[in-house]
């Protein structure tokens, strides 16, 4: 059987260089600091302004009411739900009590996705767990500033090489590297190994 999934570099199907550009050129990493320190204010706003709250961080009554008025069928009009399977998942949730819980991750993960974002440490990370919140938010109904926000993140989540260049990344990633690169490290050094064997046999 032909395996479909085998290596091979697909000649003629590539990016435009505008988007290599946009999302690899370390010039374009000004863009994306403001684009970063934005959302990221957006999410230390959103989240700071809930931490004070006995609803959010102590019962999660603010969630439960959330959740709540997202599930609810109106008589009339078009229900904030969508996806039958997704109102499924929000009635299991608040039938565990689960708000008091997830609320407060709620609240803290905004915070924690906030600073990330502003001082540039793991930005493809973070904008992806604020794009999969913003993602959560439009399947309960809620359009607000949600779809602003989700491409936003999407763009630091492709922009990532570069996103946290001006911030802690220029370090994080130097140090840290990326599991495909150690990978590929562990792959050459193999490959040396056996070219120096095969050397010293001759």
């Amino acid at each position: 059987m032909v395996n479909i999934f085998k290596r091979e570099h697909l000649s003629g199907i590539e990016e435009p260089n505008f988007v290599k550009t946009l999302f690899n050129d370390v010039r374009f990493s000004v863009l994306w600091l403001v684009v970063r320190v934005w959302l990221g204010f957006q999410w230390i706003t959103s989240g700071m302004g809930k931490v004070d709250n006995p609803a959010w961080v102590e019962t999660g009554q603010a969630l439960r009411g959330y959740w709540a008025n997202a599930i609810a069928i109106p008589e009339t009009g078009r229900p904030a739900i969508a996806f039958d399977w997704y109102r499924s998942f929000l009635t299991f949730l608040l039938n565990t009590e689960s708000y008091t819980w997830f609320a407060k991750l709620v609240v803290y993960g905004e915070i924690l996705i906030g600073v990330a974002l502003v001082v540039g440490a793991f930005v493809g990370i973070a904008a992806f767990f604020g794009a999969f919140m913003n993602w959560n938010f439009m399947m309960a109904g809620s359009a607000s500033t949600n779809p602003m926000l989700f491409v936003a993140a999407l763009g630091l989540i492709f922009a990532w090489k570069i996103a946290g260049y001006l911030g802690a990344d220029f370090f994080l990633l130097r140090w840290l590297g990326t599991p495909w690169n150690r990978q590929q490290r562990r792959e050459s050094q193999r490959v040396r190994e056996v070219s120096y064997a095969g050397a010293s046999d001759d």
